[in-house]
């Protein structure tokens, strides 16, 4: 399903070896939580539509696993009833380790509780920044790290014992 080059894990070249690893910063969010002003579109469109904003951050966080328009409309459906924050913030969890951040301001729990729409703007920001695009699918962006021979950017760290 995934091709032939490596879905997570870097074969060869570590992650810190990849173009876009230099630039950012190793454990720390990109960008701010209340940085929406930072991109305007993803900033108008969460605004507009929630739930097609924290889908598309969904299928990357989950590797293609759960398609856009499903975490779309459950997400749409529980905001319906003011409820789409227990369904985002596990998602927040799972990019953080992915990309091993910090759990600030405060639990992933709190942060969309009460700051649902910045909470899904910067964790767009932070796949936009390192390297996924969370406008295109999953295999697309797959398509487009084989295409240029990039490692992906969600690297799951190894077992330590």
């Amino acid at each position: 399903m995934y091709g032939n080059g490596p879905v997570f894990k870097a074969q060869g070249a570590s992650f810190r070896d990849q173009p876009y690893a230099g630039q950012l910063p190793q454990g720390l969010w990109t960008t701010g939580l209340c940085d929406c002003h930072e991109d305007g579109h993803i900033c108008v469109q969460t605004a507009i539509m929630p739930c097609v904003s924290f889908a598309q951050n969904a299928e990357i966080v989950n590797r293609g696993t759960i398609p856009c328009m499903n975490a779309g409309l459950i997400h749409l459906a529980l905001g319906f009833v003011g409820c789409c924050w227990l369904y985002a913030f596990p998602s927040r969890s799972r990019l953080r380790e992915h990309f091993a951040l910090p759990e600030e301001p405060c639990s992933d729990f709190w942060v969309h509780l009460f700051c649902t729409p910045c909470a899904i703007c910067q964790e767009s920001r932070e796949l936009k920044n390192r390297g996924a695009d969370p406008s295109i699918d999953w295999l697309s962006n797959i398509e487009k790290w084989s295409r240029e021979k990039q490692t992906p950017p969600i690297v799951v760290p190894g077992m330590i014992r």
